[in-house]
């Protein structure tokens, strides 16, 4: 069983159990059954509104907690119930808060830690490929010299027209980029390509040019190329089509414009109207959490910047647009 669903249920019984010892003070009958009635209706909108990743903080955290709320709840009932267990029902919901806290916390700093490690993966992998075409580029000049030289016009063109192409995949990435959005870029550009989606990169000014820290660059970049490459890829199994990716970047009147389409099939109603507002709300099916569009608008909003976006003839657009500040020791407007 999913370990939210485990926790509020864990949580109404011990709202239950602490409201059963209230209710026992007064002339109310039959106080078990309403307390457990107040507790679901209580606990059931709170389970659809609070994020929460229960057990996330270990279960040694969890366990302590746990103990903490039996004795609690121990205590109430020896000291014998009067009106002051009101006290003791804010005592229990105080721990479960710092239990929720916890568990978030936890939470996030393991899914950060994984995107750094992530990060390096990408970082470790692209520096690779770009020494490995330093190594063997000597090699390629002296086959294409042997062949001018046999007089092989045709054979060193098409040599050379393929050794172009090939650098041209590393270079879409890495010209003018910090390395930690160079990565980034070439990651998602193997990412599509390997899956047969056309990955385009019309970019005016590099991307490390925004007015953020690298932490955000990624996570913004990450999250909205990893968004579109899923949307074709489901787009492309269904149609049997090639799908598109193009991401661009320029600046215009002090704005910096960031756009990514893609193709994508409908998106419902419901998932339309708070995609970019709350989590949860995902397009994909199976297991996505909708984490990466509400992650995506808290970057934007953190730099003021603003966000747009428009589903039509099965085309998904995302425009960002952050103001063009000048960065510290940066001579850049």
């Amino acid at each position: 069983m999913n370990r939210n669903i485990v926790y509020w249920i864990g949580a109404a019984l011990l709202m239950a159990a602490h409201l059963y010892l209230l209710l026992l003070n007064t002339d109310i009958g039959f106080p078990s059954l309403i307390s457990i009635l107040i507790a679901v209706v209580i606990c059931t909108p709170a389970a659809r509104k609070i994020p929460l990743r229960a057990g996330a903080a270990g279960g040694r955290m969890n366990g302590l907690l746990v103990l903490v709320q039996v004795l609690l709840l121990a205590a109430a009932w020896l000291a014998k119930p009067t009106l002051l267990e009101a006290l003791w029902i804010l005592a229990a919901a105080g721990i479960e808060y710092s239990r929720i806290k916890q568990d978030n916390e936890a939470y996030a700093l393991r899914r950060e830690v994984d995107h750094m490690k992530e990060q390096r993966e990408q970082m470790n992998e692209t520096f690779r490929i770009v020494r490995s075409e330093r190594h063997d580029f000597l090699k390629h000049v002296s086959v294409l010299h042997i062949l001018l030289e046999k007089g092989e016009d045709g054979e060193a063109g098409r040599y050379l027209g393929e050794l172009v192409e090939s650098y041209k995949k590393t270079n879409l990435s890495i010209k003018g980029e910090k390395g930690t959005v160079a990565a980034i870029l070439h990651d998602m550009y193997r990412r599509g390509t390997d899956k047969g989606i056309a990955v385009l990169y019309d970019l005016d000014l590099p991307l490390s040019t925004l007015p953020m820290d690298d932490k955000d660059l990624v996570a913004l970049l990450g999250n909205v190329l990893s968004n579109s490459l899923d949307a074709c890829e489901e787009w492309q199994h269904k149609k049997g089509e090639q799908a598109t990716v193009v991401l661009q970047f320029y600046k215009r009147s002090g704005l910096y414009i960031l756009t990514c389409k893609n193709d994508s099939l409908p998106i419902p109603v419901r998932v339309v109207d708070s995609l970019f507002h709350s989590y949860g709300n995902s397009t994909k099916g199976g297991d996505h959490e909708g984490l990466g569009t509400k992650i995506i608008q808290d970057i934007i909003s953190k730099h003021h910047g603003h966000l747009d976006f428009v589903h039509s003839h099965e085309q998904f657009t995302l425009k960002l647009k952050l103001p063009a500040v000048v960065r510290a020791g940066s001579g850049e407007g």
